[in-house]
């Protein structure tokens, strides 16, 4: 697919472009061109593997305050209940055509009936979900007021998983990573995820990524690609990231402790940056109209970046196309996904509000 690219001009929106460096070369992506790319995505076989969350959503408005406590008392309007962690991966791959196929543990309890029947009404393959009975299935309940969190409660274990309930998930994986374009770790640190699941999907399917948490970081040496963020990096490679050359720093670090083939570190409103052996740091500047709310956009970023790769879309395009996703992610509320519909109008809006010079075609 061609590619075109701009220059970042003086007078440019600070959703466009970034002070670091007028040189930056940003790839461009016309609305067909998004298209033609998520066609391509459809249909691409993916396995999921990590940690299984359900996020309970209470929902409320707050007239006064409690005469128990100095605490609101939140008069509930509407409750609800979403996949989290590994499961928002695995929706978010749903919205955007994926067939996807998910790993991971969950407890003898009746949330584990609830996440099960929201990853049956996804389409998703849920013959790998193993129950570990030494722990509950993880549950995370906000209460939200005016669109406000006012408080989280969280019901989790995060301890390995019991020795053979951990040889059933490799063995599930090694079988099931033959079968599919990508496999995605997506870590949340509560104990699922060890080297032997890494390994299992290793050399046996050509797109492996991961999402980590510093703190099993060296778990995912020669993936593809790791997704972390700015916090999860600078602690990951023992940066402080204050200014260009840390992050440089930070980035070049992670990639030689990994021997990763790429990893892309994601900033907020400061955008997103990859670093790829041998060659220059790339820098996508942030694209959200507004944040609402962060929550689940790691999610977003790398399930739109790992089926992108899968379908054979260059590391650059796929990239900025997981940048677009991440914008759109953030101007709702909740662990949320983003639709190829509504990441190509965010990109429509910013080719409208700034236009687009094009300075080169490969």
């Amino acid at each position: 697919m061609p590619k075109t690219y701009w220059t970042p001009r003086a007078g440019s929106s600070p959703a466009r472009a970034t002070a670091r460096s007028k040189e930056t070369l940003v790839p461009h992506l016309s609305a067909a061109q998004a298209r033609e790319l998520f066609e391509r995505m459809r249909g691409r076989r993916v396995l999921v593997v990590g940690d299984l969350m359900v996020d309970e959503w209470i929902w409320g408005r707050v007239s006064r305050i409690s005469p128990e406590a100095p605490v609101p008392v939140v008069e509930v309007t509407d409750h609800s209940f979403t996949l989290g962690g590994a499961g928002n991966v695995a929706a978010n791959l749903r919205v955007l055509g994926a067939e996807v196929r998910l790993a991971g543990v969950v407890g003898d309890d009746r949330i584990a009936e609830r996440l099960r029947a929201l990853v049956g009404g996804l389409g998703v393959q849920d013959d790998g979900l193993f129950v570990a009975h030494d722990r509950p299935t993880t549950r995370k309940t906000r209460i939200v007021a005016h669109n406000q969190q006012v408080v989280r409660a969280d019901w989790e274990r995060a301890t390995a998983v019991p020795e053979a309930t951990a040889a059933k998930l490799a063995a599930h994986v090694r079988a099931a990573a033959c079968e599919v374009d990508a496999v995605i770790f997506s870590d949340y640190a509560k104990g699922l995820l060890a080297r032997p699941l890494v390994e299992a999907a290793l050399g046996l399917c050509a797109v492996v990524t991961a999402d980590p948490k510093p703190v099993n970081l060296g778990l995912f040496t020669g993936v593809t690609c790791i997704a972390p963020n700015a916090g999860e990096a600078a602690k990951a490679a023992g940066v402080i990231i204050s200014d260009d050359a840390s992050l440089e720093q930070a980035g070049r670090a992670l990639l030689e402790r990994l021997g990763c083939t790429h990893a892309l570190i994601t900033r907020g409103e400061s955008g997103m940056s990859l670093f790829t052996p041998g060659k220059p740091r790339f820098d996508v500047p942030a694209v959200a109209r507004t944040i609402f709310d962060v929550s689940g956009a790691g999610d977003t970023v790398i399930s739109v970046l790992t089926l992108a790769l899968a379908a054979g879309t260059p590391v650059l395009d796929a990239v900025t196309l997981a940048n677009f996703a991440a914008g759109a992610v953030v101007e709702k509320l909740g662990t949320a996904s983003a639709s190829p519909e509504e990441i190509v109008a965010l990109l429509q809006h910013h080719d409208r509000a700034d236009g687009a010079v094009d300075t080169a075609q490969a």
